[in-house]
């Protein structure tokens, strides 16, 4: 009587341990809720295979354990917990191949007792109790230090969760195909030994090499946004400078009265040389540091008076076309890196343009149903090379001005375009 209980204490305990750990892989939350209606399903299950067990015996009832076991836990993980069906598959088979530890336990437990004494009923006893405190311990340690990872794993995306979940998937179905629906694995065949730990190896393999190459996917991505957080703060950087230069222009202006006061004290006497050089220092001075108002608003009119001084220096007939509010719904710091970038390749292009009169930027910036909307064209001495419909620079350190500013778009659900038509290149967006 005791044994007898003590094995179905035993199957209770596994159906137990597989539904738990295999909800926990797929990120069931720990709530009094969930665990509750966790134990009446694997109740629930128990009972069937029970039921079966008497009507069908065991032969059977272990041919049709996927289908009263496995099937059950995929669907309470599909279906209660709402996860996808290929998490709740991996779920499920990840969790068939823990199981494997505490049957070797228990099998070598009873083999240990049985060898100084016992009968076969003794020895499968101290199996069963064997795997039933080995699978304390094995839920425990899954629990705390291995849960968290595979969900990550399984959650990340597709193919990581199918890289992750291909051998504990393999490993089922060769298992049930070798010793349950026949017993090609018990013969001792040459094949049946070796095939394992062939095709195990084999996905090692394979998952190696796939690791490596998200490590450097990720570390690309890492160099990249710590690119895009050096373009912000060059942004505010510039922002601030501008905004320097514009309290310079207000001081400037300020201080007019001496200057007015100190040229009328030189026409008095008559230093007519003297006045004409403060005139044009003065005048070179305030050019130098007024920005040019474009449009109502701050930010874009100090931005577009920066380039427009650069474009100058460099001989780049620049025409602006600017209607916008005095505000916009952008922080001055994105808008400055938005503009800022695009104007910086505008002009680093036509600077490699030999003739100086095909130098020529066109900006048109407006604002339409609450959009920003920008158009920009700009001649060029190279064509450019376009990746995913984004231009890409082969110069070492170039490239991250773009990426910023598609980072911009996208963050408000914008849409962009980069196109080259009629000998312009063009960047439009639309946010």
């Amino acid at each position: 009587m005791i044994e007898t209980v003590i094995e179905f204490s035993r199957y209770f305990v596994a159906i137990l341990f597989g539904m738990t750990v295999a909800a926990n892989f797929a990120g069931m939350p720990s709530t009094r809720k969930n665990y509750l209606a966790l134990g009446c399903f694997t109740l629930v299950v128990f009972i069937i295979q029970v039921l079966c067990l008497f009507r069908l015996g065991m032969d059977t009832t272990w041919k049709l354990y996927p289908l009263l076991t496995h099937l059950p836990i995929t669907a309470f993980i599909a279906i209660y917990l709402k996860r996808s069906w290929l998490i709740s598959l991996i779920s499920m088979f990840t969790v068939f191949l823990c199981c494997q530890p505490p049957r070797w336990i228990g099998s070598v437990a009873g083999e240990v007792f049985s060898s100084v004494g016992g009968d076969i009923a003794y020895k499968a006893t101290i199996n069963h109790l064997g795997y039933i405190v080995s699978v304390v311990f094995m839920y425990y340690i899954l629990k705390k230090y291995v849960a968290k990872s595979v969900q990550h794993l399984l959650e990340r995306s597709t193919k990581s969760c199918l890289v992750f979940g291909a051998v504990p998937a393999f490993y089922y179905l060769v298992d049930h195909a070798t010793t349950v629906y026949s017993d090609f694995l018990y013969k001792g065949t040459r094949a049946a030994v070796q095939f394992m730990p062939f095709i195990i190896s084999a996905f090692y393999f394979v998952f190696v090499i796939y690791y490596y190459m998200e490590i450097q996917e990720q570390a690309k991505i890492e160099r990249e946004r710590d690119m895009l957080n050096t373009q912000f703060k060059q942004a505010q950087i510039e922002l601030t400078s501008l905004r320097k230069m514009q309290q310079n222009a207000e001081a400037y202006r300020h201080d007019m009265r001496h200057h007015f006061a100190f040229l009328y004290a030189m026409a008095s006497n008559e230093q007519v040389e003297e006045l004409k050089v403060y005139i044009q220092t003065a005048q070179s001075d305030i050019d130098t540091i007024t920005p040019v108002r474009y449009c109502k608003n701050e930010t874009v009119n100090l931005i577009l008076s920066s380039y427009a001084s650069k474009a100058k220096q460099s001989d780049i007939t620049f025409t602006i076309d600017a209607k916008l509010p005095e505000l916009l719904s952008f922080s001055d710091t994105e808008l400055c890196s938005l503009l800022s970038n695009a104007l910086e390749n505008a002009v680093h292009a036509c600077g490699n343009i030999a003739n100086s009169d095909e130098r020529n930027i066109k900006l048109r910036v407006y604002s339409k149903n609450n959009k920003l909307c920008i158009d920009i064209r700009n001649s060029y001495h190279t064509e450019p090379t376009f990746h995913n419909g984004i231009p890409v620079s082969k110069e070492e350190g170039h490239g991250f001005g773009t990426k910023s500013m598609v980072h911009v778009v996208e963050k408000y659900d914008g849409i962009y375009q980069f196109s080259v038509k009629d000998g312009l290149f063009i960047f439009q967006a639309t946010i």
